[in-house]
């Protein structure tokens, strides 16, 4: 898994110093918990709407098309712009408003969600179309993703990241136990159009609560006005690759998650199909599936809000992602008369995912500086993403040979590997005692 690829830093880069700064927390604003909550119930409100709109696409091109390929291009047209974009993204929410940023990104995908919603309204629409907004939307939130992430440490005290995060996962569960059987109900009392306009409505009030809420910009911008141009953003951007990569902890982490993706994220495309050919259920059968995955997230979130987790917050991503792989393998193998067993195995999936994914957002948000963390968050984010439209490519044709749960036992033996490798190699089982860099902490060097 580790590549060393220190010799790409040879040459020094513009963002050397900031590297090595200790990410030092500006003043918080006053009140932080009364001024960050209605952000955080405008984006509960955004995600129920696009909970939505993806439920409603989603069946509705497996039922047009039947076909594993159509199905897995839809994630692939959402991937691409994360892939390709995001650095870019993530270099211009560090130099931009993040607060003005979120707002613009919220209104460019409610306009996106508007345009399909006409189109399904006057009988126009077309699988291309489908794909066409699903870019679109995918634009609008790799740049919404990153202000509001990088935002949070600007708002939140540090030593509440993890708990926040376990909060975060919980609501996540929430919205994904609500959005699937809301969405088959509507879909079944409602045209298609009027489902995905529910979208528009809660775009539209998560917007009017972002303006009533205080973002401080980090100390950098604060202190100097920052130019923006082509050659800036590029030097931005390759400042973000250098971070990752000189990082050996986190970049090792990033080439886990990396195989993750590619072996895993097919199966999760294809469940709509699985259950429908595989398990023989209707939309009422996927949304229960997913809302057996928010009853896990919502489980193991409110668990880590509570805990906090291990002390060292590696040794909880390592047993989630275990924990991951282990539901994976067990649904891989599951008959088809297994569907019940195949909906405790999702919840279960749910709060491992909480454990791997929690801890990790806190770790990256307490490490990396503020002033680099959107362009670095996007890095990352395109690096392991980058993989997935490969998998996916692979994933199609051979999933109508073999089969969709080939791909859960594929990613479930990648989840499992990843976790003893975890806690085996160096550089990434002694990130919680590292310093921005990768260098270890002064207090923490006899452990080592």
């Amino acid at each position: 898994m580790n590549q060393d690829l220190n010799t790409a830093l040879e040459q020094p880069s513009v963002a050397t110093e900031p590297i090595i700064t200790p990410n030092t927390q500006p003043e918080l604003p006053d009140k932080w918990l009364k001024n960050y909550l209605p952000m955080g119930v405008g984006q509960i409100l955004s995600m129920l709407g696009s909970g939505l709109v993806h439920f409603a696409l989603i069946w509705f091109i497996t039922k047009e098309t039947g076909s594993a390929i159509t199905l897995l291009m839809a994630t692939i047209t959402g991937v691409l712009p994360r892939v390709i974009l995001g650095p870019f993204a993530g270099a211009l929410v560090d130099r931009w408003n993040r607060k003005l940023t979120m707002i613009i990104s919220d209104g460019v995908i409610a306009l996106a969600t508007l345009l399909l919603a006409i189109l399904f309204a006057i009988g126009k629409i077309q699988i291309w179309h489908v794909y066409a907004i699903l870019f679109i939307r995918s634009v609008g939130a790799i740049f919404q993703g990153p202000a509001m992430s990088a935002s949070i440490t600007l708002m939140v005290p540090r030593e509440h990241y993890t708990r926040l995060a376990g909060v975060s996962h919980a609501v996540d569960g929430i919205i994904t136990i609500v959005s699937p059987p809301l969405g088959a109900l509507l879909m079944s009392l409602l045209p298609i159009q009027a489902v995905i306009a529910v979208d528009i409505v809660t775009a539209a009030m998560a917007i009017l609560l972002l303006f009533t809420v205080k973002i401080p910009q980090p100390p950098q911008q604060k202190s100097e006005k920052v130019a923006t141009s082509i050659k800036t953003v590029l030097t931005d951007v390759k400042d973000g690759f250098a971070y990752v990569i000189s990082w050996r902890g986190i970049f090792a982490a990033m080439i886990g998650g990396t195989l993750i993706n590619m072996a895993a994220t097919p199966s999760f495309s294809l469940l709509p199909l699985h259950v429908d050919q595989f398990f023989q259920k209707g939309s009422d059968g996927l949304a229960f599936l997913y809302s057996a995955l928010g009853v896990g997230s919502i489980l193991g979130g409110l668990a880590l809000s509570v805990w906090g987790g291990f002390k060292r917050k590696i040794l909880t991503i390592a047993m989630g992602i275990f924990s991951m792989g282990l539901c994976m393998l067990a649904f891989g193998f599951l008959p088809a008369q297994g569907y019940t067993v195949a909906i405790f195995l999702i919840a279960f999936f749910g709060i491992a995912n909480v454990f791997a994914n929690g801890p990790l957002s806190a770790l990256f948000q307490d490490k990396i500086p503020s002033e680099l963390q959107g362009r670095v968050f996007t890095v990352m984010g395109s690096l392991v993403q980058a993989t997935v439209p490969i998998g996916l490519l692979i994933a199609a044709p051979i999933a109508e040979w073999l089969g969709i749960s080939a791909w859960f036992i594929i990613g479930g033996i990648a989840c499992v590997v990843l976790a003893i490798v975890m806690l085996l190699y160096k550089p990434m089982v002694t990130l919680d005692w590292q310093g921005p860099g990768g260098e270890i902490m002064p207090e923490y060097q006899d452990r080592v």
